[in-house]
């Protein structure tokens, strides 16, 4: 193959290469805060009418999207720092020290005295989990939070949970513009939209997204097409230049706005939790794509580091290193007999 040609052309030029002896950030996160109290059983559903049950484990682990995504950035090697909001109270502490003890500079996190953490319960089976959450502090993020040396530095910008970030949604296309301005790529995590509405300013903002990341469901939801390959596509006319999906115990799939469409599967392993396997997936791709990988490289990338993810509880506790999720993939080559053609240095 050739440099260049649809196989092994980067997802975006901007900024493809970690530069040796830059202080430049690889990621700037800008998302909610909220640690998981993760309850993990076979069946964790509870029963009503005062009735106890007991269940295999109870156990407070970071939680959020966006946290979960930097901490599964940082251990894959990326400089990433992380702007949120946190309260005044335990919940936030834990979290501001776990994302320290992790490699993510959190110096930026504003506390908030008058308003509590946000946090969730996930009730976790082996292959689906339910949610329940207090929002606390997560709606407060503004873009004047984001200080302006960090923004400058930063070779990519991460938004995690869209819905949830009342205040920072109204300035986010602006943000976005001043990041793509200076070279720099952007990129969005929808999650779960709890209004049920799927817009609310995300058309505006997806004309100035490099990446794309809903899950099937909410691709379904934001696009009208129940099809993942075709929500993908019409996510790409609607401006994002690559949109990749999550499908769960099904891998995942990208679609670029040069016509490409790649598919992969998700590792063969027994999941233990699936907390953030998503977030873990999102971090593998941008990893990839920060390495100047192929839409495909940084696909399987993505695969491999979500499906790792789930081999333990919460959602950070698996989370591989870029030489254990490459090794991942380097021995499902080895079992499918379908050795991947090496990536062309640009």
């Amino acid at each position: 193959m050739t440099a260049g040609s649809p196989d092994t052309e980067p997802v975006h030029e901007a900024g493809s290469r970690p530069r040796a002896g830059s202080r430049a950030l690889d990621l700037l996160v800008l998302g909610e805060v909220n640690p998981d109290v993760v309850v993990r059983a076979v069946d964790p559903r509870p029963a009503f009418g005062q009735v106890e049950r007991v269940v295999d484990e109870i156990a407070l682990t970071i939680g959020s999207s966006s946290v979960i995504f930097a901490c599964g950035a940082a251990r894959l090697g990326l400089r990433v720092a992380f702007v949120g909001v946190v309260g005044d109270d335990p919940l936030g502490r834990f979290m501001v020290a776990a994302m320290a003890e992790r490699g993510v500079d959190a110096a930026a996190v504003r506390v908030d005295p008058a308003i509590p953490t946000g946090a969730s319960v996930i009730l976790s089976a082996p292959a689906d989990r339910a949610i329940l959450t207090t929002l606390g502090t997560m709606p407060l993020l503004r873009a004047d939070d984001v200080p302006a040396g960090l923004l400058a530095r930063a070779r990519h910008v991460h938004v995690g949970s869209f819905f949830l970030l009342e205040a920072l949604r109204p300035d986010l296309p602006a943000l976005f513009a001043r990041v793509r301005a200076r070279g720099g790529t952007t990129s969005l995590d929808p999650n779960w939209d709890p209004s049920g509405e799927w817009d609310r300013g995300l058309r505006a903002v997806l004309p100035l997204t490099d990446v794309f990341f809903p899950n099937a469901t909410e691709a379904a939801r934001i696009s009208g097409r129940d099809n993942p390959a075709e929500a993908a596509g019409a996510l790409v006319a609607a401006g994002a230049r690559a949109v990749a999906v999550k499908l769960g115990p099904d891998g995942g799939l990208a679609a670029d706005s040069a016509g490409r469409l790649e598919r992969v599967s998700a590792l063969a392993v027994e999941p233990v939790d699936t907390t953030g396997a998503g977030d873990s997936f999102d971090a593998g791709f941008l990893a990839g794509m920060l390495h100047g990988r192929s839409l495909r490289g940084c696909l399987e990338l993505a695969v491999a580091c979500g499906s790792l993810s789930t081999l333990g509880v919460g959602g950070t506790a698996a989370q591989p290193t870029l030489a254990e999720a490459d090794a991942a993939l380097a021995r499902l080559d080895l079992v499918t007999h379908a050795p991947r053609a090496p990536e062309v240095p640009r």
